[in-house]
């Protein structure tokens, strides 16, 4: 087994027992222990080795610097905007595949196939128990009203999930309103946008603040650790929608590598990645939607009730983000 760089050292030192014929090696910015169960799988059940770089930032260029000489068969990541920019970058390949066309919704594809959604998240409010009444907080739109005025904590704002929801306020209202949306959103924390969505939920429960935004499945990672389970206790989680239409949404995906060395065995996993097996997975461990029409999601997370995605066609969301940075670059919202 051998490769052309040696960023799968660790990974192939790791590997048990006799060595595999065939390999799959994967870029993810994903945190290794999220998706490491759903590799071990398909190792299991094919024989195929997977080798895994996390790389954090700089993914596209780490790519584009590789060239035809990548390593690299596929990328892993989250966010509508990231998937987008690899494509837009040259530096994946169109993907012909029965198994994901019939397995991953058309909403959830790439229209040229360059990459698929494996998971989707809502972007939603983290309310206080104590001091948020239900019913209290309804859309997205009422977050920049001053009623709200000391009550909000949020991660930064130009992070890729708050630039996903400033992205769909642009489709649905325009520039000009989103621009006075995140005014008044800024003009409502209780403090300065600091930390990632757990550290709202531990704000909300040190009495800072009383609701946050963060994405769905940190409940569910937040109950499976000791130490923030009772931060976790201390909210519940409430789906605002856009007016007149429903909950933000976003994708965590994958792609294959222009150069991809492993294609046939890439593909393998990447339909994988889209069977029953891998979302129940993916429902279990990391409490995310399955994409997979059928799989059903957790019990925890079918505990956190039903909701209404949004309408927005996610290519449109991708394609405002960068609008949607300028004008939270315009309002200051970080400062």
């Amino acid at each position: 087994m051998s490769l052309r760089t040696p960023l799968f050292a660790l990974s192939l030192a790791a590997l048990a027992g006799p060595a595999l014929a065939e390999e799959v090696n994967v870029y993810s910015s994903r945190q290794p222990e999220l998706v490491q169960p759903l590799f071990d799988a398909f190792t299991a059940e094919t024989g195929i080795a997977v080798n895994v770089a996390h790389v954090d930032k700089g993914l596209v260029e780490r790519l584009s610097s590789e060239g035809d000489r990548s390593p690299a068969d596929l990328v892993m990541t989250v966010d509508i905007a990231k998937l987008s920019q690899v494509v837009e970058a040259g530096v994946t390949q169109p993907v012909s595949s029965e198994v994901l066309a019939a397995n991953i919704p058309a909403e959830f594809r790439d229209p040229g196939n360059q990459w698929f959604g494996l998971t989707t998240r809502a972007r939603i409010v983290y309310a206080s128990k104590e001091r948020v009444a239900d019913g209290e907080v309804t859309t997205y739109e009422d977050l920049a009203d001053p009623k709200w005025q000391g009550r909000i904590c949020t991660r930064p704002g130009t992070h890729d999930y708050n630039l996903g929801l400033m992205a769909a306020m642009i489709e649905h209202h325009g520039a000009e309103y989103a621009k006075k949306w995140a005014t008044g959103l800024r003009a409502n924390l209780a403090r300065k946008p600091e930390g990632n969505d757990r550290a709202q939920v531990k704000s909300i429960w040190a009495g800072e603040c009383d609701i946050s935004l963060g994405n769905t499945y940190y409940m569910g990672a937040m109950l499976s650790d000791p130490e923030q389970v009772e931060w976790a206790n201390s909210v519940r989680i409430v789906y605002p929608v856009f007016e007149g239409d429903g909950t933000h949404m976003n994708v965590s995906g994958v792609a294959m590598t222009k150069s991809a060395p492993n294609h046939d065995a890439a593909l393998k996993l990447m339909e994988f990645l889209s069977s029953d097996e891998a979302q129940k997975i993916y429902a279990g461990l990391n409490h995310e939607f399955p994409v997979k029409p059928g799989v059903a999601r957790s019990e925890v997370v079918a505990s956190w009730g039903e909701f209404t995605p949004d309408s927005l066609n996610l290519m449109d969301v991708a394609k405002s983000r960068p609008e949607a940075l300028k004008l939270m670059e315009e309002v200051n919202f970080d400062g």
